[in-house]
């Protein structure tokens, strides 16, 4: 980091052209001179310049002028130093990880969308501890409470659709999972992120059981329905091998939504990639961590490197002057 602490002394060097066109225009007008009958009496004196040693003075001059500018004006190199002091909260992402999730009403399908933009969401945090819960028939830990978000998105690129043995919609049994990682952590804020793309139907827990619950350790839930209105193209595996038809969309609506306004939430419908990232997006900006930034600067002086090479030119010039450069009579 650069700058110049009294940068007005700047100006002066407006004047420089006007000193280079004086001097070009008027200066040489004003030495003193002497009038001879006949010029071959100079050739005899060692002191006869060159025409190119009228100029070297009045440019190392100027030189001096420009470096004592930027010495006055005092030149400085920064070192800044930033210390972040941040509340993060607890954030659990609960992920739908059914066969009904291969449907590609989301490309390439709904998991790998919700996957990017999962992944999208947990780099855009700051100091906030995520973990990622998967489900389906039943649920699983896929990653605890981390800082680590490296790590983290790893585990969410790892994310399979589920194996047939453990196919369905455990909801409640999901949330009760997120729960359990989160009511140790009074206190602080704490959100589960819920995204699903059907009706709970297997688990031994009801979804507004587990909201119940949620709201009693002030854990807030918010839900993603996932899919589009309707029907929705879903691959099956036939004798003429993989073929896409239609199948009928069955997000249960009517429990997301009470599990949200229950718990102080929000329940939100995803139609496509996009839609789903900007409620992403609506949801971070709703759960932001209050942080605070204070930047410190340690700047060094820099006029000493150019007030002494002018001190320089000067010295040098009076050098030249009273040597090489020495005027005769």
């Amino acid at each position: 980091m650069f700058r110049f602490e009294d940068p007005w002394w700047l100006i002066l060097l407006a004047g420089i052209p006007f000193l280079v066109w004086w001097y070009a225009r008027k200066g040489r007008r004003r030495q003193a001179s002497l009038r001879f009958s006949t010029l071959k009496v100079l050739s005899t004196l060692t002191g006869a310049k060159s025409s190119w040693n009228q100029y070297l003075t009045f440019t190392v001059r100027v030189g001096a002028v420009l470096l004592l500018t930027l010495a006055l004006a005092r030149p400085q190199m920064g070192n800044a130093e930033r210390e972040i002091s941040a509340e993060g909260i607890d954030i659990m992402l609960v992920l739908d990880i059914s066969s009904s999730m291969r449907a590609v009403d989301f490309k390439p399908n709904r998991l790998e969308a919700a996957k990017r933009v999962a992944g999208d969401f947990v780099k855009d945090r700051i100091s906030d501890r995520i973990g990622l819960v998967v489900f389906a028939g039943e649920s699983f830990l896929q990653c605890p409470l981390t800082i680590d978000y490296d790590v983290l998105t790893n585990f969410i690129k790892q994310v399979e659709i589920i194996d047939e043995r453990y196919d369905g919609t455990a909801i409640g049994m999901a949330l009760a999972n997120a729960i359990n990682r989160l009511r140790d952590t009074p206190g602080k804020e704490s959100v589960i992120i819920l995204l699903s793309d059907g009706r709970n139907n297997a688990g031994e827990l009801d979804p507004l059981t587990a909201a119940n619950l949620a709201k009693t350790y002030g854990i807030k839930v918010y839900t993603i329905g996932a899919g589009k209105e309707g029907e929705a193209l879903y691959p099956f595996d036939t004798q003429f091998g993989q073929r896409l038809m239609p199948v009928r969309v069955d997000i249960d609506e009517k429990s997301l939504r009470e599990i949200a306004e229950m718990t102080g939430g929000k329940y939100f419908r995803a139609e496509d990639e996009q839609s789903l990232a900007t409620i992403y997006q609506e949801i971070s900006q709703m759960e932001k961590t209050q942080y605070q930034v204070k930047e410190y600067t340690n700047w060094r002086e820099l006029f000493p490197w150019f007030l002494l090479p002018a001190f320089g030119l000067l010295l040098g010039e009076r050098i030249l002057e009273a040597t090489v450069l020495r005027r005769v009579p």
